[in-house]
C-alpha cells in the first residue's frame, strides 16, 4: 500500500523551476526522516530532512539549486527545484524511514515511498 503520494513533476525548459509535493497524511506514524530520491539508474539520493535533529542534506550535483522543506501545518515535504537542467530529467521519489540516522543517504534506509513523479527538463 503506497502512502507517500508525489506530485508536481512536468516539462520545463533549462533554466527553469518545479516545485515537487509529498504527501504523507497515509502514514501511520511520524518518519525520522524524509527524502527524496530519484532514478539514475537505481535510486540515487538527492536531498532528505533528519526531522529530529531539523538538519537538511543533499547531494553535491543540487546544492545551491534544490531545497528540501517541510510544511509543518499539513506535514506536506516539498523539493523546490531551481535552475534546472537536461540532467535533472528522470523519476523522483519520495521516502520516509522509520529507523533513526543522523543522516540517511541510501535507499535501503528508508522503508517507505511513494510511487514517483517525472520531471523532464529540455535543453
Amino acid at each position: 500500500q503506497v502512502r507517500l503520494v508525489e506530485s508536481g513533476g512536468g516539462l520545463v525548459q533549462a533554466g527553469a523551476s518545479l516545485r515537487l509535493s509529498c504527501d504523507p497524511s497515509k502514514l501511520t506514524f511520524s518518519p525520522y526522516g524524509m527524502a527524496w530520491f530519484r532514478h539514475s539508474p537505481g535510486r540515487e539520493f538527492v536531498a532528505a530532512e533528519n526531522r529530529i535533529t531539523k538538519n537538511r542534506y543533499y547531494v553535491d550535483s543540487v546544492k545551491g539549486r534544490f531545497t528540501i522543506y517541510r510544511d509543518n501545518i499539513n506535514d506536506t515535504l516539498y523539493l523546490q527545484m531551481n535552475n534546472l537542467k537536461p540532467e535533472d530529467t528522470t523519476m523522483y521519489y519520495c521516502a520516509a524511514r522509520t529507523t533513526y540516522y543522523d543522516e540517511a543517504r541510501g535507499p535501503t534506509e528508508y522503508n517507505h515511498w511513494g510511487q514517483g513523479t517525472q520531471v523532464t527538463v529540455s535543453s
